[in-house]
């Protein structure tokens, strides 16, 4: 009797609408279990294993301001960054103070690749008289991709005690692929898988856009790769090109994003934190007007008149009510410094009753901005 042609194919083929395929020879799961085996089984810990284990706490170099781990820290060019940064190197290596914070005593390592030996030492001595022995500087290091986290590691394994690794600036050590997110991202990561694996602080100076941005941190310079893969975020920020006064902005991963008031010292070549009383008084101390206004009352000591024909004794051009709105924005401060000024209305006008009194020390100098755009060193 003739087999049914289904009857032959029974147990060997299956029928698809193009073709025929041979059935499996083995079970699909045992399939499916060898294509298991090619990958790693994920391992995991429960909550109560989690619970178990004991957390360190974060390590800092800097106390409450720089903790381990990969940093960036990004200001316009001639900001003054390298100046805060080499100062906070010596710092860390006399266990000093920084900005009003305790420092981690250790060896530092400043890869000083954008400018001569000769311009770190003159900075140096700027700064301090003695440049410390824990100290350490290079102008030449490998590229991030040959060999430059070998060259740190065997740094860090001849001194031990080394905690921070400058790197000035990150331009350098990269490749120039372009200001790609994978590109940056994968620089940045290198680096902070250094900085974790032997456990030190690795601070990167970058810069920053020329155009502004309304986030202060979206204007480092690259994409949001760089951002994203750092553990900390630094900008520093004059207020105006040239001054002495600005910010240093800070977001991280391990302490709670800040920001700290801050004033370039053009005769210590230093970056100082500043309270809110002397901030005010930087920013009088910037104002033509309010300057020119302290000039002119320690020289009359009284003056009774117009907003108005005040500004014409001052060869200001900037409007009468303009000038009594900065009067009342500092006059905490001018009464500090011993001014002080009453307003009243007297038919039509306005009329303004300025007092100088000297203060207690007897100086009746001319005062003028302490701080002078072209006396301030560029940086």
């Amino acid at each position: 009797m003739r087999k049914n042609k289904a009857d032959a194919l029974a147990g060997r083929y299956y029928v698809h609408r193009e073709y025929n395929s041979p059935l499996p020879t083995e079970d699909f799961s045992s399939t499916q279990a060898k294509k298991r085996k090619k990958y790693k089984k994920l391992r995991t810990q429960n909550g109560d294993d989690l619970m178990k284990k004991e957390v360190r706490p974060v390590r800092f170099v800097v106390d409450g301001l720089l903790p381990r781990g990969l940093s960036i820290v990004a200001g316009k060019r001639k900001e003054g960054k390298s100046w805060l940064i080499l100062d906070m190197c010596f710092s860390v290596d006399a266990r000093e103070k920084f900005f009003d914070h305790d420092t981690e005593q250790g060896t530092v390592l400043y890869l000083d690749l954008e400018d001569p030996e000769t311009r770190l030492i003159q900075r140096a001595h700027e700064i301090r008289d003695i440049i410390p022995s824990k100290f350490h500087e290079a102008t030449k290091a490998a590229k991030l991709d040959k060999g430059l986290a070998e060259q740190i590691e065997e740094f860090v394994k001849e001194h031990p005690d080394t905690n921070l690794v400058v790197i000035d600036t990150l331009q350098k050590i990269r490749k120039p692929k372009g200001d790609t997110y994978a590109g940056d991202y994968d620089a940045v990561s290198k680096l902070k898988t250094l900085a974790d694996k032997l456990n030190i602080a690795v601070v990167c100076i970058h810069h920053t856009r020329k155009m502004k941005a309304k986030d202060t941190f979206d204007s480092v310079l690259g994409s949001t790769g760089l951002t994203a893969a750092a553990d900390g975020i630094y900008v520093l920020e004059r207020h105006t090109d040239g001054k002495p006064h600005g910010n240093l902005s800070y977001i991280s991963r391990d302490m709670p994003d800040g920001e700290i008031p801050v004033r370039f010292d053009r005769d210590t070549c230093r970056w100082y934190p500043i309270t809110d009383s002397e901030i005010e008084m930087e920013l009088l101390y910037s104002d033509d007007a309010m300057v020119a206004l302290i000039d002119f009352m320690k020289r009359e000591t009284i003056f009774e008149g117009t907003a108005t024909e005040l500004c014409d004794q001052l060869s200001l051009h900037i409007g009468a009510n303009n000038f009594t709105a900065k009067l009342s924005k500092y006059e905490k401060s001018l009464r500090s410094l011993g001014i002080e000024y009453t307003k009243e209305r007297h038919k039509t006008q306005r009329l303004l009753t300025v007092i100088y009194t000297a203060n207690n020390n007897g100086d009746d100098e001319t005062m003028i901005s302490p701080y002078p755009v072209e006396n301030i060193k560029s940086a």
